[in-house]
């Protein structure tokens, strides 16, 4: 089991609240692939966005579902003001600042939970799943992306060549996360897995795009000492060996997930 740091990671995705949307196409995209998936005929009754980030899943939602209730959650609580903001011509979205673990949300009364690209950062997804099918009428659909093991595999081996600590964030992979949904008496559990391989100038490009969605490393056996200029060029000289046409590669794999409450 990882051993996740909230504080860390509210701090690190509140902080990023007023850079992300310039730095999150890659979550736009697989949120456009999650809800194309969707229809208005599913989303009925009550619509929960976990992880709602800025707002952008959130505003998709409302676009297949005018009339119906939404409710967008987010543990930070910058990010929630950024979709409040956002959303501020919308009477029907409620807006919490809760943990995935422990929401604020009466048993059975949700009718469909959507979270993008936010639930890799709950690592006891046994609780979190267990929170959602309480909340979700009997019935009801949980629909989710999620990072795989293999996103960030290029820094991750960078790094492995400067020294043995975790830099970058461990993720579950698809036997685990089923496993776990099953557990919480998840059932007709559908998994399909995309492949994304954004290119970047330079290794630092990216490392500031991670920083500015928030996702940095907040997971794992991280190095507390302050890593030296020395380090940091040896891992972007060894990631450099990936590079092609000018350009360097970073893998995420993403998991786009339903299953029945």
């Amino acid at each position: 089991m990882f051993n996740p740091d909230k504080v860390r990671i509210r701090q690190s995705f509140a902080a990023a609240s007023s850079t992300y949307d310039g730095a999150a196409e890659l979550q736009r995209r697989v949120g456009r692939a999650l809800v194309a998936d969707l229809n208005a005929e599913m989303l009925t009754g009550t619509v929960l966005d976990l992880g709602c980030g800025t707002g952008f899943l959130t505003g998709e939602l409302l676009a297949l579902t005018p009339q119906e209730s939404v409710i967008a959650v987010d543990i930070a609580f910058g990010m929630l003001e950024a979709t409040r903001s956002k959303l501020a011509a919308h009477n029907n979205v409620r807006y919490i600042c809760a943990d995935a673990e422990q929401l604020p949300i009466a048993a059975s009364t949700v009718d469909v939970v959507v979270s993008n690209l936010a639930l890799q950062w709950c690592r006891n997804l046994t609780a979190v799943f267990a929170e959602l099918k309480r909340t979700l009428k009997p019935g009801g659909q949980l629909v989710f992306s999620t990072f795989g093991p293999h996103t960030l595999q290029e820094l991750k081996s960078a790094w492995a060549e400067v020294d043995d600590y975790s830099h970058v964030n461990e993720f579950y992979g698809a036997v685990e996360i089923e496993l776990f949904l099953q557990q919480a008496g998840f059932k007709q559990v559908r998994i399909e897995a995309k492949t994304y391989q954004p290119k970047y100038d330079s290794v630092l490009a990216l490392m500031r795009e991670l920083k500015a969605i928030g996702a940095q490393n907040v997971i794992g056996e991280r190095n507390k000492a302050i890593t030296t200029q020395s380090q940091l060029q040896r891992m972007i000289k060894a990631y450099d060996l990936y590079r092609l046409d000018g350009m360097i590669p970073a893998t995420f794999e993403c998991f786009l997930i339903r299953a029945q409450a």
